[in-house]
């Protein structure tokens, strides 16, 4: 935990309005944002035919007008050939944030890009022969969740917290108030420990069922920063005295309570254990979204400490349905779909919607089956630093990344493998 990195805002000032730098891309154009969305890795269209690196992305290869043109994962290392400082625009967007800078990186793929610079990248040398500034290019997802480039000193691993940069395209926790739904389980209480160890300024845990001790919560009151609230999702009217009390001073909401059962449809009779799952995984995140999304994209401009992110604790499974836990990917496979309209909604207000995708998770209800399987602690980690570099799709661990990979080269295939049995 931290104190307050942020200053306080005067309440008497009107909250600004967020204005968001310009959307408009081709269809070509969006396979750097289907990059950038998973990770910061660099990928660039490569002409099938010469071998060319092309940028900007587009239809046919700029070298030998080629049509085959096939997205690769690039070396992100070039040399900086020339930089400009923005000290006017008549976008809004920018005009908020001058001086802005932008620079032409030569990566050493032989490509030409244009690459917003994070402060810490020195001029290039201009003298004759001598070294230029080296730098790594980073594929990055902007306020209004276009995929842009920016470039930083080649020896940092990470751009710095306080960047301007870091604070447009990353969702870092960092001096941030955040509700976690559920922090009475495994996940929960990672979760906040993650994030509290990331810098959060406060972490409301929620919990449901206050008549059950547990002595898990009972350790996460004495620790500092966290603060337990009663949160029942299943309860329209406990949602909506939580949102009340709490929308205008979220940051961050993570979307992580659940009901999981291993069951197929013909396991047993009725259909009770298929509500229940659905009662708290997508009305659930139904009635949260209806509490609380209307306030965070209301401070999304709200001065340096805006609202800035939501999270959603999804499934692997949601992608396509594992028959053992039928009902239970159900579930999740209309939270996602929830969770896709919520994003579209909160896209132009400036909130990133994280959508987290593990596979199985080491607790009880995944007992039975054989590992490999996620730890808590490595699903909160992979979470927080997800949230840091701005993405919108996390599959953390091997199982979700592998099952992503057989799901996008052949959705019917994987289909068919799971009728057999396993993961």
């Amino acid at each position: 935990m931290t104190s307050s990195v942020f200053p306080l805002k005067n309440p008497v000032l009107r909250t600004q309005r967020m204005n968001l730098p310009p959307m408009g891309r081709g269809r070509v154009a969006h396979g750097l944002t289907r990059a950038a969305a998973l990770s910061d890795h660099l990928e660039l269209q490569v002409c099938e035919e010469c071998g060319t690196v092309q940028y900007p992305p587009r239809d046919a290869c700029g070298n030998c007008l080629s049509p085959e043109l096939d997205w690769r994962k690039q070396s992100p290392c070039g040399e900086l050939l020339s930089v400009a400082t923005l000290h006017h625009s008549n976008h809004l967007y920018f005009r908020e944030r001058l001086p802005w800078r932008i620079g032409v990186v030569r990566l050493d793929s032989g490509a030409n890009v244009i690459a917003f610079l994070t402060d810490s990248v020195a001029p290039p040398t201009s003298p004759a022969g001598s070294e230029r500034t080296r730098v790594q290019v980073l594929l990055r997802l902007d306020r209004a969740g276009q995929a842009v480039l920016v470039a930083q000193p080649i020896e940092e691993l990470n751009i710095d917290a306080k960047d301007k940069l870091q604070m447009e395209t990353g969702c870092s926790p960092r001096g941030r108030k955040i509700l976690v739904t559920d922090g009475k389980t495994a996940v929960g209480q990672a979760i906040v420990l993650a994030l509290l160890e990331a810098g959060a300024e406060t972490v409301w845990a929620g919990y449901s069922e206050p008549w059950k001790r547990s002595s898990e919560l009972a350790r996460l009151k004495d620790i500092p920063g966290v603060v337990p609230v009663p949160l029942d999702l299943t309860d329209a009217r406990s949602v909506s005295a939580l949102g009340a009390e709490l929308g205008g001073k979220v940051d961050i909401i993570v979307s992580n309570a659940e009901v999981h059962r291993t069951e197929g449809i013909s396991s047993r009779p009725g259909t009770d254990v298929a509500r229940a799952e659905m009662e708290v995984n997508y009305f659930g995140l139904l009635r949260l979204a209806q509490a609380f999304a209307p306030a965070l994209k209301g401070r999304a401009a709200d001065g340096p400490g805006h609202a800035v992110a939501w999270v959603n604790l999804l499934s692997v499974f949601a992608l396509s349905n594992f028959p053992s836990q039928a009902t239970y990917s159900a579930s999740k496979a209309a939270a996602l779909s929830l969770a896709q309209c919520l994003r579209a909604e909160m896209l132009p207000h400036g909130i990133r919607v994280l959508n987290v995708f593990p596979g199985p998770i080491d607790d009880e209800w995944n007992q039975n089956v054989p590992p490999p399987k996620l730890s808590p602690g490595a699903l909160a980690g992979a979470m927080v630093r997800a949230l840091t570099d701005g993405l919108e799709d996390l599959y953390p661990g091997d199982v979700a990344r592998e099952w992503l990979a057989r799901w996008r080269d052949n959705p019917k295939a994987l289909e068919r493998e799971l009728v057999l049995g396993g993961l």
